[in-house]
């Protein structure tokens, strides 16, 4: 192979990876009906229904009552359309970042909230994603669990 034909196999493979990222690109709709949360695959470009969610409550979760009543008000604004900030939760591991996420789901749901769940990957695939909700009536909070 020539270094002609090598630079055009290049640029095909660039434009390729181009063009899943771009708006616009074939990304499959989730069934939204399917469940409250929702797994992002990376490499298949698609969001997967996770039908079996943990049933944890905010109730269920001990030591941290500082942390559920500022998450809990901010979210319950988010999820009215008020104003909201983003939330960084960061902790040693088992301290109930997840598990408070999760609970937050459960608490608001049946109100719009949604989950979906982003490995450190996948975060380059935030454009698409954000253009999978834009619009829609839900809520959703994008939840990387692990950035280390």
């Amino acid at each position: 192979m020539n270094k002609l034909d090598q630079f055009f196999t290049r640029v095909e493979g660039l434009l390729a990876r181009l063009e899943s990222v771009l708006p616009g690109s074939q990304v499959r709709e989730p069934d939204w009906q399917a469940a409250a949360a929702f797994r992002w695959d990376h490499s298949q470009r698609i969001l997967h229904p996770v039908v079996n969610f943990q049933r944890i409550q905010l109730a269920d979760l001990l030591g941290i009552d500082d942390q559920k009543k500022r998450i809990g008000q901010n979210t319950h604004q988010f999820v009215k359309g008020g104003t909201a900030n983003n939330v960084l939760l960061s902790g040693a591991r088992g301290t109930g970042k997840s598990s408070l996420v999760k609970a937050l789901l459960n608490e608001y749901a049946e109100q719009g909230l949604r989950v979906i769940q982003i490995d450190k990957q996948g975060l380059v695939d935030l454009p698409i994603i954000v253009g999978l909700v834009q619009g829609r009536p839900e809520r959703f909070i994008l939840y990387c669990d692990d950035l280390s």
